[in-house]
């Protein structure tokens, strides 16, 4: 169980997220146009999970514009924003903002996502959604970056993410 904070409210996950070294987890995901995604689609590429609550947040929808525009051009790379919003509103979203670069994936078909990856909020006023990360993958399915947002309010460190996907760490 971690401690995450909501407007300085603490609040907690299911489990923890995995850490650096680590296996990745398996998941299945649904993608915008309601197509299954599984962590073995990305063998061979980085992965990148820039997971949070929902779309439907200033800081969620940043952080989604934010990889769109830096990380989505990187090679060999491959970007997936996941919540628990529906595909629906997943496409609306990306159309409205023109998110063409990386893979808006809900979890809302896949309890065992956000507890595998450690990310389910379990109280507290978000309880039920996903907390805010971002974790890499590398080709072979190990995690090479992981970064739990201690305050949901606050941005991801996108320079550390960014600078692990070009091996500047």
């Amino acid at each position: 169980m971690e401690t995450i904070y909501f407007n300085e409210t603490p609040c907690h996950t299911y489990g923890s997220i995995p850490a650096v070294g680590s296996k990745a987890p398996d998941f299945t995901l649904v993608t915008k146009d309601m197509k299954e995604v599984k962590l073995a689609d990305y063998r061979g590429k980085k992965l990148v999970l820039n997971v949070f609550p929902s779309l439907d947040t200033a800081v969620c929808a940043a952080s989604v514009r934010r990889f769109n525009k830096e990380a989505a051009d990187l090679k060999d790379t491959e970007v997936l924003c996941v919540s628990m919003d529906l595909p629906f509103a997943m496409s609306r979203f990306c159309t409205v903002e023109g998110i063409d670069k990386v893979e808006a994936a809900s979890a809302f078909r896949s309890p065992m996502f956000s507890q595998n990856y450690g990310l389910q909020i379990v109280d507290g006023p978000l309880n039920g959604l996903l907390a805010r990360a971002v974790i890499i993958i590398d080709p072979a399915g190990n995690v090479i970056y992981s970064d739990l947002v201690r305050e949901i309010t606050h941005e991801p460190d996108y320079k550390g993410a960014i600078d692990v996907l070009k091996g500047k760490f």
